[in-house]
């Protein structure tokens, strides 16, 4: 009997044992996420702070030099963009914590909504979306957090404006209950969908944030945080998706006072329905945007400056880089890759930089596809990326990336990069001409053959001043853009250069070679229609106007 008393005591305590390491172990998890929460709130307090500083900055400089309106514009919007991450994290690290607080007051729900809902119209009508809203009734008194319900409302719509194309739709419907104690918001859009394997994962914190399949960004935070918001207010939220076809979220909120606990109303102040709050973002800010951030800037392309194509999803990068850019290169601009492929195919380019995350086709991709067509495999490639991982920059340039940049950067640094890859180039073309000389009798490589091909149809229409790029590119059996683009990697010349060099280097030698041909008929037979025009260029080329080497010529004839 004693032993079996023995035996209950040693299981006990040994239960007791291992329940007090598991409470242990869940109160040292508990202490640690609390401290992680605590990090993330300091951090985010630390950085809304210069963030202020910079913004009242931008107002004294937009007072005092308001020619720069556009810019000082850009950076009140991104300064925007940054805070509202941020209270996304606090508010993030306030549920994790538990200090998440509902403080309701009584006002006009339905046309809260309304109003928050075009707060956001600028964005959609920006991305080229159709925004309908739809309410019934137009007017409906209730109680909400209106801080709780800007946030849900935000997320919900900025996520449908993320994951729908252009020329898409995103419909908002707003609808109470036969008692009207009860509002069920409904945003839909005809967007990309989501898979059925993710649906169930979709309201957990993080997990929304690995986008790459849609090639957008994402925190991992907002459907998260709309969810527990939505469940902070007492109400529920569902997600109907099918891929391809596009996204519903119903959110039911209650409205009726006696839903909420005395504590969690305030009887004191009503809300002003035509005035949303600004917790977020103020989406109306992209209103004080001058349309030629939108709208790009005409800028006259120069024929000694390099085609670079920029790829860039976020447009108002897209447009400042193009603005600080133009005045070395001549600029083209796509905004996936899916449009940027069929530029490459149509336009002379030089270099392609473009973003790594981009929706439709990413950067990856697009670096994919140019490297393994042996029309575009010549085109240089940076890519730029806000992931900083030695992974992210080892898997862009296995693909074939020529350079790797992280964000933020310096314009400078970029500019660095793309001199010293064309410089590069020239180099390894000056090299590979020297090789070709010294090695003259071994088989011609395939590029060898192409340059030796492109060479003798000039020659063939050396006196032929119509000679043009599109009779060049058909007699050589490649489109306009593949010549342009193969003739300046192997050469480091563009497709006027080329020809020009050709028939100049022709006329010299015709001008050493033939003492008796008068200037103007030398222009002619090399293909000038205008000798005046054909002697500057000469000068420029060679440092010696044409008649000077036809008089040296007539000098050493005369002297045998």
């Amino acid at each position: 009997m004693n032993n079996e008393i023995i035996m209950v005591i040693i299981i006990m305590t040994i239960l007791l044992v291992v329940i007090g390491w598991l409470v242990y172990r869940r109160s040292v998890k508990i202490h640690h996420r609390l401290q992680m929460n605590e990090v993330f709130t300091n951090i985010s307090h630390e950085l809304l702070t210069p963030l202020t500083v910079i913004s009242a900055s931008i107002e004294k400089l937009r007072a005092q030099e308001p020619q720069h309106t556009k810019d000082y514009a850009l950076m009140e919007l991104n300064i925007e963009r940054m805070t509202r991450l941020l209270q996304e994290i606090l508010e993030t690290s306030k549920s994790q914590a538990g200090e998440l607080r509902l403080r309701v007051s009584q006002g006009d729900v339905i046309a809260y909504i309304r109003e928050t809902a075009l707060s956001i119209e600028p964005l959609m009508y920006k991305k080229g979306l159709t925004f309908d809203i739809q309410c019934n009734p137009q007017s409906m008194m209730g109680w909400i957090d209106t801080d709780k319900v800007d946030k849900i409302i935000y997320n919900l719509l900025s996520n449908a404006a993320k994951f729908t194309n252009a020329q898409g739709i995103v419909t908002l419907k707003v609808w109470t209950n036969k008692d009207f104690n009860q509002v069920t918001i409904e945003v839909s859009d005809n967007g990309i969908g989501i898979p059925a394997n993710r649906l169930k994962h979709l309201f957990h914190r993080f997990y929304d944030g690995d986008y790459r399949w849609m090639r957008v960004n994402g925190t991992g935070l907002g459907l998260a945080l709309t969810r527990e918001l939505v469940f902070l207010h007492n109400g529920t939220i569902h997600c109907k998706s099918e891929e391809g076809k596009g996204t519903t979220f119903t959110v039911t909120l209650p409205i009726g006072k006696d839903a909420f606990t005395p504590s969690q109303i305030d009887e004191q102040h009503d809300f002003d329905p035509t005035k949303p709050r600004k917790t977020i973002i103020d989406i109306r800010a992209l209103e004080d945007i001058p349309e030629q951030l939108v709208t790009p800037t005409a800028y006259e392309e120069k024929e000694e400056f390099y085609n670079i194509l920029l790829v860039e999803d976020n447009e108002e990068l897209l447009m400042l880089m193009k603005t600080l850019m133009s005045s070395k290169y001549n600029i083209q601009t796509a905004t996936n890759g899916q449009q940027a492929l069929e530029i490459i195919k149509t336009r002379d380019l030089d270099m392609i930089i473009s973003d790594v995350t981009m929706p439709e086709m990413d950067g990856n991709e697009l670096t994919r596809l140019i490297k393994s067509n042996e029309d575009m495999h010549h085109l240089p490639v940076i890519l730029i990326s806000a992931k900083t991982s030695d992974e992210a920059r080892k898997e862009s340039m296995l693909i074939g990336a020529d350079d790797f940049i992280t964000k933020p950067f310096r314009l400078g640094d970029l500019e660095l990069r793309i001199n010293n890859i064309i410089e590069n180039r020239k180099r390894i073309v000056g090299e590979r001409a020297a090789t070709e000389e010294e090695n003259k009798d071994r088989p011609l490589t395939a590029d060898e053959e192409f340059i030796l091909k492109a060479k003798e149809c000039v020659m063939k229409h050396l006196d032929d001043s119509e000679f043009d790029r599109d009779t060049f590119a058909a007699e050589m059996g490649a489109s306009g853009s593949t010549l342009y683009n193969k003739l300046r990697a192997l050469t480091g010349m563009n497709i006027n250069n080329y020809i020009r060099t050709i028939r100049m280097n022709e006329a010299k030698r015709l001008a050493e070679s033939q003492p008796d041909i008068r200037v103007s008929d030398l222009a002619y037979m090399v293909g000038f229609k205008d000798p005046k025009y054909f002697a500057t260029c000469f000068k420029k080329d060679f440092g010696i106007q044409p008649s000077e080497i036809i008089a040296k010529a007539q000098e050493k004839s005369a002297a045998r």
